[in-house]
């Protein structure tokens, strides 16, 4: 697998990647994750609170949900341990955060979109691995593409996924040791950041809590995430596409 790191300003001189990993540890798609795992059928990707705003105007039982402390207008905070025991059985979720969803959005037109945390790492990597071996850019959200969470979660997938080709293991511990020692880590334990609990950090370090991966995907021009559990359907579309392009060469 050819990898590259690159900060959300980086993808505006490059060209949309045939594949992209958009990383957010804390805390935006360990959030997404729970809110899968508590039941949400999708979740919207919104662009800025005004657009989460407007799409709840249109949708009143559809959950809007943003970074920071409790406002009008919004349901939830992104907290995953605030999360955590809310029941979103069947339904929509708005996320709008600082760094994830911008992420997600910078590579909306991507081919294959999955987006990432520690909490869903393994079943990202089986995604990769099944697509075989190509160009994959992982979009690193925090702190201009120098959140240490977010690399240390980037390069355990990259990681992960090249090593299980060669058939070697994969330690986490030095991963988890970076992000556990990272800036957002700090801010969010000392209560720096507002809209938080004291277990975020423990839950957002939770290797391989869900057994499926997150596709963001366009659907009637709003980015919309899904779970999904089976690693071959995902890859399927991308790895032939690549294998139509290896013919036409």
């Amino acid at each position: 697998m050819d990898a590259q790191f690159l900060g959300i300003d980086d993808l505006a001189t490059t060209t949309p990647p045939p594949v992209a990993v958009v990383v957010d540890v804390m805390r935006a798609f360990t959030v997404a994750a729970w809110a899968f795992a508590r039941g949400a059928e999708k979740i919207v990707l919104s662009g800025s609170l005004d657009e989460s705003l407007a799409l709840k105007a249109r949708h009143p039982e559809w959950v809007t949900l943003k970074d920071g402390p409790p406002a009008p207008g919004f349901d939830a905070v992104n907290s995953p341990a605030l999360l955590r025991s809310v029941d979103l059985g069947g339904r929509t979720v708005v996320q709008k955060t600082t760094a994830g969803t911008v992420g997600a959005l910078a590579v909306k037109d991507a081919p294959l979109v999955l987006c990432a945390s520690f909490v869903v790492a393994g079943a990202t990597a089986e995604v990769l691995r099944a697509g075989g071996s190509g160009s994959v850019t992982f979009v690193v959200t925090g702190e201009d593409g120098k959140a240490d969470e977010d690399l240390a979660c980037a390069q355990y997938i990259a990681r992960r996924v090249t090593e299980a080709d060669s058939g070697a293991g994969s330690d986490a511990a030095e991963f988890l040791r970076r992000a556990g020692g990272s800036r957002a880590a700090s801010e969010l334990a000392e209560g720096v950041r507002q809209g938080a609990h004291p277990d975020d950090v423990a839950l957002c370090l939770e290797l391989d809590r869900f057994p499926f991966t997150m596709v963001a995907a366009l659907e009637d021009s709003l980015m919309v995430l899904r779970p999904h559990t089976a690693p071959s359907s995902v890859a399927a579309p991308w790895a032939g596409e690549r294998a139509a392009g290896r013919a036409s060469a």
